[in-house]
């Protein structure tokens, strides 16, 4: 008897795996994203529950051009970066709110995860599949989601590189510092829309 409820107590103890984290994640921005006075702010904070912008950020800039900053030209990165993101991803989760997720099959390799998933919209079937990595305290965080096989940290990567070079690091924190601001201005232009029509 308390072998048993032991048992249930480490279990019920222990971190979700990778697809229980996909799951709960899609399903917690399903219900945020048709709530009503939906926002693009409120969409962010649930979305940051399971994914990692920061680490997200990181990846994409690469761990040459991250050791290469000082630590505060690391923090204002990715408090631009992780701005920029949520405002991004918010967008999409309020464009997919009336998806249906298929769940796949979960790949664990280590640390690293893959849980694979295919969208419908409509009628259109897109496959995504999430990049996850095991966090310091044992919890699984989404760092990449690739769309119909574009990787959003390597899409990212692309751009830096290209800025990098053609600007350097403040040039490239600049663009997206603004590009910040502008996806901000839209979501904060569409979240006083849809509550005038409330």
């Amino acid at each position: 008897m308390i072998a048993s409820l032991l048992a249930a107590a480490l279990l019920a103890a222990a971190p979700a795996g990778p697809l229980s984290v996909v799951k709960s994640g899609n399903a917690d921005v399903q219900k945020a994203a048709n709530a009503p006075g939906a926002t693009a702010a409120s969409l962010a904070s649930v979305v940051e529950k399971f994914v990692d912008f920061e680490e997200l950020a990181k990846r994409a800039l690469g761990d040459k051009a991250w050791a290469s900053l000082t630590p505060a030209q690391q923090k204002d990165f990715t408090t631009t970066m992780t701005g920029l993101l949520r405002a991004s991803y918010a967008q999409k989760a309020i464009g997919q709110a009336q998806a249906q997720v298929k769940y796949g099959k979960e790949t664990v390799q280590g640390n690293e995860a893959t849980v694979n998933t295919t969208l419908t919209v409509k009628k259109d079937q897109v496959p995504v599949d999430y990049k996850l990595y095991k966090a310091t305290k044992g919890d699984w965080r989404i760092y990449d989601v690739i769309t119909d096989e574009v990787s959003l940290v390597d899409t990212y990567r692309g751009q830096f590189r290209k800025l990098l070079n053609d600007k350097g690091f403040d040039g490239l924190l600049s663009t997206l510092k603004s590009k910040r601001a502008q996806l901000e201005k839209e979501n904060a232009a569409q979240s006083a829309k849809a509550g005038a029509g409330n």
